[in-house]
C-alpha cells in the first residue's frame, strides 16, 4: 500500500467503506432542476463532464427520481429548511452534520441547493429481481455512488473517489461523530473530516439536523410525519489558516471549530465524549481510556 494511502487512511477511525447509511459514511450528491425554497436560493447545476475527472455522472434515473422524491419529501415531512443561501454554489465543499437517524443521509442532500455526493455500499446496487431493481434505482435517484466495502485497497479506493469528487469542484457530506447518536446528544468529533478538508482545501458547511431521530427512530422501518424535521445549513468555514493536514494540532483545532458550528445549529446536549462502541476486549478498553487522536 502506498505511503500516502496509509497516511490518508490513518486519519479515519472507521473504515471509509462503512458506507450507505451508517457509520462514518459519506453522504451524498444529487442535483435538482432549478427550484426555489423559502430562502429564495436556486439550485446550482452539476459541473460539466470535462470537470468531473472520472467522477461517475448521474443520468435519467437520477433526474427523474429527484423530480419525484423532493416534492414528495416536502409534502410528507414539511421540513423547515434554513440557511440554503449559506451554501457555496460551486467549488469544493464538505457538508459536516450531526447524525441522529437513517434518514439523515437522505434529508441532507435532498434539500441542499447543489449536488452532494455520498458513497453507498455496492450491495445496494448489485441485487437481483424486483427488490434489487428498486434498490438500485432508489439509490441512483438520490445520488449515491456504489463502492466496494472492505479494508486495504478497497478502503483506499473509496477515499480516492471522495478526493476525486472534491477535486472536480463538487460536494460530499460526512458525519464527524462517526456514527449515529442513540441518545440524541452531540458527541465529540473525530478528525477525519478536518483532515480531508485541510488536505483538499475544501470549505466546510456545518449542518444541524433537528427531529430526524423522532421522525425515524432507530429500529423503525418507516418514517413518521411528526414531528417536523428542521435542517439548518450554517455559514461555510475556511480552515486553511489553522495549518496543514499533517499537523495534529491543526486537525484537532479544525475539528473543534466544526463541531462548535454544528452545535450552534443543532442545539443538542453535549456528550463531551466520543461515540464509541463498547470495548470488545481489555486491549480495546485500555485504548479507549488512554488519550489518542480519534480519526
Amino acid at each position: 500500500m502506498p505511503q500516502r494511502g496509509r497516511l490518508i487512511l490513518s486519519h479515519f477511525h472507521l473504515s471509509p467503506l462503512r458506507t450507505g447509511m451508517r457509520g462514518a459514511e459519506w453522504i451524498g450528491d444529487y442535483d435538482l432542476r432549478v427550484t426555489q425554497d423559502q430562502d429564495g436560493a436556486t439550485d446550482a447545476p452539476e459541473p460539466a463532464a470535462s470537470e468531473a475527472h472520472e467522477v461517475p455522472r448521474v443520468g435519467f434515473t437520477y433526474y427523474f427520481g429527484r423530480a419525484v422524491l423532493v416534492p414528495l419529501a416536502r409534502l410528507f415531512y414539511r421540513p423547515r429548511i434554513e440557511g440554503r443561501r449559506n451554501i457555496p454554489r460551486r467549488g469544493k465543499v464538505i457538508f459536516a452534520s450531526n447524525h441522529l437517524s437513517f434518514i439523515d443521509s437522505l434529508i441532507i442532500p435532498m434539500f441542499a441547493p447543489r449536488p452532494v455526493y455520498f458513497l453507498a455500499k455496492s450491495s445496494y446496487f448489485d441485487g437481483t429481481g424486483l427488490r434489487g431493481w428498486a434498490s438500485r434505482h432508489f439509490f441512483t435517484a438520490i445520488g449515491a455512488t456504489p463502492v466496494q466495502r472492505g479494508a486495504g485497497q478497497a478502503a483506499l479506493d473509496a477515499l480516492d473517489q471522495q478526493r476525486r469528487i472534491l477535486a472536480s469542484g463538487r460536494a460530499i457530506a460526512l458525519y464527524p461523530e462517526g456514527t449515529r447518536s442513540l441518545d440524541g446528544r452531540l458527541y465529540k468529533g473525530r478528525t477525519g473530516v478536518a483532515f480531508l478538508a485541510l488536505e483538499e482545501g475544501a470549505q466546510v458547511v456545518p449542518v444541524g439536523l433537528i427531529g430526524t431521530n423522532e421522525a425515524m427512530p432507530v429500529g423503525a422501518k418507516m418514517p413518521k410525519r411528526q414531528p417536523r424535521v428542521t435542517v439548518r445549513y450554517g455559514e461555510p468555514i475556511d480552515l486553511s489558516h489553522l495549518g496543514p493536514a499533517s499537523s495534529g494540532k491543526a486537525r484537532r483545532l479544525a475539528t473543534d471549530e466544526i463541531m462548535a458550528a454544528i452545535h450552534a445549529l443543532s442545539v443538542q446536549e453535549l456528550a463531551n465524549a466520543y461515540n464509541e462502541a463498547p470495548a470488545a476486549n481489555p486491549v480495546e478498553r485500555l485504548k479507549q481510556v488512554l488519550p489518542h487522536e480519534r480519526r
